[in-house]
């Protein structure tokens, strides 16, 4: 089998920071975490920069603009260079229109596809509100310079953690929760919406009442992902199939229904059209899923920069 030859394109980071953080209470993006008021996403660029990533594109939405290029937009752009979309309703294709009545956004897998048109090399999605640490954006930028096979498919590849790095102390989690084959290739992801630390251990429940533990070191997504270019290609094809099969089945609530990305990726890969590597990381997860994790990431970061795995600031 032929295989194609290792890309040399700086691959680029798309980062989804249209959510306000219901739970939190705010917007998560623009809240200091770092010793001279570095917020948590600026940590994510500057891994990902030290990693070989060339462009940031951000996903906000047009409500948000102002107070995120003031806050995080203007301090990256003099790092690395910027690039913006917008996620909102109306960026549909030809032929749909908002259901009458719906003001959510329509899903990660969307928030992606808005990107269409900017991104024209390898790239890797991250959520603006997690901190994923150095090793995840090695190893997409390993994954993106190794050559793949000439086989027709899109190569993905997801970078796991272990689940018990990916907890808080404050409250339940959802995590798609991973099985791989031999080849360390992804065959499912389970979404588990209620995960927490129950005596000590990680345990699920899907009624709220009967609960069922989970090893540790369960493979679960954090919503870290690497594409290659040809991508966002198959996700407006998906994205029309989505909004048809809504259109017309009586079912479906399109309300409330979502183009979540690990659907997209999981019909590419059923169909035939993708497979995905996953690659696993020690690394552990900080996040601010409720207001009480805000003075645990503080406290994380602070020791990192203590540490001398950050510079203070983080930008000279």
């Amino acid at each position: 089998m032929r295989m194609k030859p290792m890309n040399c394109v700086k691959p680029t980071l798309v980062i989804m920071a249209a959510g306000m953080g219901s739970r939190f209470g705010g917007l998560k993006q623009v809240t200091p975490v770092g010793p001279q008021g570095e917020k948590l996403i600026e940590y994510a660029i500057y891994d990902a920069q030290k990693a070989g990533f060339g462009k940031v594109v951000f996903i906000i939405k047009k409500a948000i603009e102002e107070e995120f290029k003031a806050n995080i937009g203007e301090r990256v752009s003099s790092q690395i260079p910027v690039e913006y979309v917008f996620q909102e309703l109306d960026r549909l294709p030809e032929g749909f229109a908002i259901p009458e009545g719906r003001e959510k956004p329509w899903g990660t897998g969307h928030a992606v596809l808005c990107c269409d048109g900017v991104v024209d090399t390898p790239f890797a999605v991250i959520n603006a509100d997690d901190y994923y640490g150095a090793e995840c954006f090695k190893l997409l930028a390993d994954f993106f310079k190794k050559e793949q096979p000439q086989d027709g498919k899109l190569h993905v590849a997801m970078v796991g953690y272990e689940l018990r790095n990916t907890l808080t102390e404050n409250g339940s989690v959802s995590r798609g929760v991973c099985e791989t084959d031999e080849n360390a290739l992804l065959t499912s992801i389970i979404e588990r919406t209620r995960i927490e630390w129950r005596d000590g251990v990680p345990a699920f429940t899907e009624d709220g009442e009967t609960w069922e533990t989970l090893p540790e070191t369960t493979t679960v997504s954090m919503n870290c992902w690497g594409f290659p270019a040809g991508a966002l290609k198959e996700f407006k094809q998906l994205f029309v199939d989505f909004l048809t099969d809504l259109q017309n089945d009586a079912a479906k609530n399109p309300i409330k229904a979502e183009f979540y990305l690990p659907f997209a990726v999981d019909t590419l890969m059923q169909n035939g059209t993708a497979d995905t590597t996953v690659m696993t990381t020690a690394d552990k997860w900080y996040g601010m899923t409720y207001k009480e994790d805000h003075q645990t990431v503080i406290d994380a970061i602070a020791t990192m920069s203590d540490n001398g795995k950050y510079p203070s600031p983080l930008w000279k």
